[in-house]
């Protein structure tokens, strides 16, 4: 039994464990950080694949942590999908590293790894290794120019260019 307890929880470590060239945004303002996001660009995964029109919204909870919700519009089914998370600060919430989870005990790393300051009105942000990869706006459209440019710093840090997708946005 304990033997299971140790591999699991080594497992759920490397969950939120940051990649090599990530560095967590530092004098984080988590106040700033909550609202609404849209995704404009990502590295597609499975719980996202077909979505369009997704959408971010932070909140905070009672207990200190932040409350998660994403929604997009999946055009196969003509459907709305909806995940509620729940996130926590991995190392105080001066700085961009949380741990998100959707499923109970299961966290995956979320680290804000560049932030337009003052404002808030983009974000680049990377899951537990760089498979995982998100370009957030306060905005569903983003100037093509700005766009290319933070693709750009993610690919400087290790994302492939090819797996970044658009997220069509247009339908707002």
């Amino acid at each position: 039994m304990i033997r299971f307890t140790l591999i699991a929880l080594l497992a759920l470590a490397g969950c939120t464990g940051k990649p090599d060239n990530i560095k967590p945004v530092t004098d984080f303002q988590p106040d700033e950080y909550l609202g609404t996001w849209y995704e404009i660009a990502r590295i597609d995964h499975r719980f996202e694949k077909g979505l369009s029109q997704v959408t971010a919204e932070y909140s905070l909870r009672a207990d200190g942590g932040i409350k998660v919700v994403n929604r997009g519009f999946d055009s196969k089914s003509g459907q709305w999908k909806q995940s509620i998370g729940k996130a926590r600060f991995v190392e105080g919430n001066d700085k961009g590293y949380l741990k998100v989870s959707f499923f109970g005990p299961f966290y995956g790393a979320y680290i804000v790894f560049e932030l337009d300051e003052p404002g808030y009105q983009y974000a680049l942000v990377s899951g537990p290794d760089t498979s995982y990869f998100w370009l957030l706006s306060r905005t569903p459209i983003m100037d093509p120019a700005l766009r290319e440019r933070l693709i750009a710093v993610a690919v400087s840090k290790g994302f492939k260019r090819e797996d970044i997708i658009l997220v069509d946005q247009s339908r707002r």
